[in-house]
């Protein structure tokens, strides 16, 4: 496995002060967010400086009953060559239910729900993970997640889990210390044990994050400083073995460079001082040598059925499975509901821009009833026609400037000047309205 070294998530909010910063050897970018014919110039300058650059996806869903979206694959694997990438990085996680298997209403979380681990969905996710690694150019690594909620009836521990996952699959992992505080905080989990399970010879890299806890929950936000007990949890992973690579990850809420680098400096410390005497490194482990037999359909439609009533309970109001924390779905809830407005707010600045401090309970009123399927950007054009179709907002300025920002982006192509085409699409407006 390629020696990475201390790293930083690459955001464009930060790309000029992470190209100053000394010290860094990699950086990891999030897949979706960007075009290979289009890398932005602050990732090309890196790259020719010699800097690695990882692509980190969010929406693959490999935890989740259905079979890997091909199209999503070619994207990651696209951006894995646009890049020169070492390996391509996805989530232990489902994003999505419904469809076909379960022949309901297809649902998107928006956000990485965690599987079951049950036996079921690892035979589900070892099978989604050959898929993907049949389809990359580069290895891939999977990365555990944080959990506001349990599944009732589990059969694994986490680390039993992703010791069978790697045994099965030889996937590589992506070890983030912070979730597994999360999951200590949350569900009683202990990291120390979690670490005594894992497969540490196959770690890829490892993530170092920050949060922050609120009547009890700790919620892993990207958005504030690494806490002293993420760091212990590093302490003791780094005792055990020396990744490969550690990455800090920042995704809001950014602090001054200085800060960053000062976060970087306890991160590159904890891990050197910890490093085990042995000098034993994280290597990787080879792809199983023959591929088990096909997931059977009925498996995956068993765990279709149980992620879709999860899903459905937190996005769109349906009653919460059994044996489920009730409270803790609900927290979950709104933590979804949250990140969906602030997602939305981002894609489409222009919304918050014209509705000002009314955007975010008018979001929040219209999500309850409204579950997201079709991606933020379909997610913020719904969100603005239903508003229109209400009749608000109610100052008729703000009306009609969310109406032009509207009929110029709900079409297949922006809208140009000619008023034949400006009249047919205001026409099909007034037609939704009526």
């Amino acid at each position: 496995m390629k020696h990475l070294g201390t790293g930083i998530g690459w955001r464009p909010e930060i790309a000029n002060a992470v190209e100053r910063m000394p010290g860094i050897d990699w950086v990891e970018a999030v897949a979706e967010n960007l075009c290979p014919g289009h890398i932005p110039d602050s990732l090309l300058r890196l790259r020719e400086r010699g800097v690695t650059v990882v692509p980190h996806g969010v929406s693959l869903g490999l935890g989740g009953a259905d079979r890997p979206d091909e199209t999503r694959i070619a994207a990651l694997a696209e951006r894995a060559q646009a890049l020169g990438s070492p390996l391509v990085t996805e989530h232990i996680a489902f994003v999505r239910a419904g469809g076909p298997l379960t022949a309901s209403q297809p649902l998107e979380a928006g956000h990485l729900l965690p599987v079951p681990r049950t036996r079921d969905a690892l035979d589900v996710l070892c099978e989604n993970v050959r898929i993907a690694q049949d389809a990359l150019p580069v290895p891939l690594a999977v990365e555990n997640i944080a959990a506001l909620i349990s599944w009732p009836g589990e059969e694994m521990t986490e680390g039993q889990f992703l010791y069978e996952l790697v045994e099965r699959t030889g996937v590589r992992l992506l070890i983030d210390v912070a979730n597994l505080h999360t999951n200590h905080v949350n569900r009683g989990e202990d990291p120390s044990k979690a670490l005594d399970e894992l497969p540490v010879e196959a770690i890829a890299y490892v993530h170092v994050a920050g949060g922050f806890e609120r009547d009890g929950v700790w919620h892993d936000s990207h958005a504030h400083p690494v806490p002293e007990p993420v760091l212990a949890i590093l302490s003791d992973l780094a005792a055990r073995v020396s990744p490969p690579g550690v990455l800090l990850e920042r995704d809001e809420n950014f602090p001054a460079p200085q800060e960053l680098e000062r976060e970087l400096d306890a991160i590159r410390e904890t891990v050197r001082t910890k490093a085990p005497a042995s000098g034993e490194c994280a290597t990787g482990t080879a792809r199983a040598a023959a591929a088990p037999a096909a997931v059977p359909d009925a498996t995956r439609q068993r765990l279709a059925l149980s992620q879709t009533a999860l899903l459905s309970a937190l996005v769109a109001g349906t009653p919460a499975p059994e044996g489920f924390d009730r409270a803790r779905l609900t927290v979950q809830s709104r933590a979804l509901t949250g990140k969906r407005a602030d997602v939305v707010a981002k894609v489409a600045p222009e919304l918050p821009e014209i509705l000002g401090d009314s955007y975010r309970p008018e979001f929040i009123a219209y999500a309850q009833s409204r579950p997201m399927s079709g991606g933020y950007r379909r997610d913020a054009l719904d969100f603005a026609e239903r508003l229109l179709l209400a009749g608000r907002p109610e100052d008729a300025e703000a009306r009609g400037e969310l109406t032009r920002w509207w009929l110029e982006r709900s079409g297949p192509a922006p809208l140009d000047a000619r008023p034949v085409t400006r009249w047919l699409r205001a026409a099909r407006f007034a037609l939704r309205r009526g």
